[in-house]
């Protein structure tokens, strides 16, 4: 169970980082607008931070798009890389 939730976070972050470059933001821009530190969301991208749901709500918001789109985005970077 454990190691599924490191995973999810990871994903998760992933998924963050990957809609961050899209939008051609530096973490710092996605902090301001999410009103995070920059370190905060350099840890989530990273899958060593395990943010609250507000929190998750609050990066996805700020890149624009719901927070379902970004576990979609989590869901197809785990089928990936579990295809590699």
């Amino acid at each position: 169970m454990y190691s599924r939730a490191v995973k999810l976070s990871s994903f998760f972050g992933l998924a963050v980082r990957r809609h961050r470059q899209l939008l051609r933001l530096s973490q710092e821009e996605l902090a301001a607008r999410a009103v995070i530190d920059r370190t905060y969301i350099s840890g989530v991208e990273r899958g060593v931070r395990n943010p609250t749901l507000d929190v998750m709500e609050r990066i996805a918001a700020s890149l624009g798009v719901g927070l379902d789109v970004v576990f979609a985005t989590a869901r197809e970077l785990s089928a990936e890389r579990e295809n590699e």
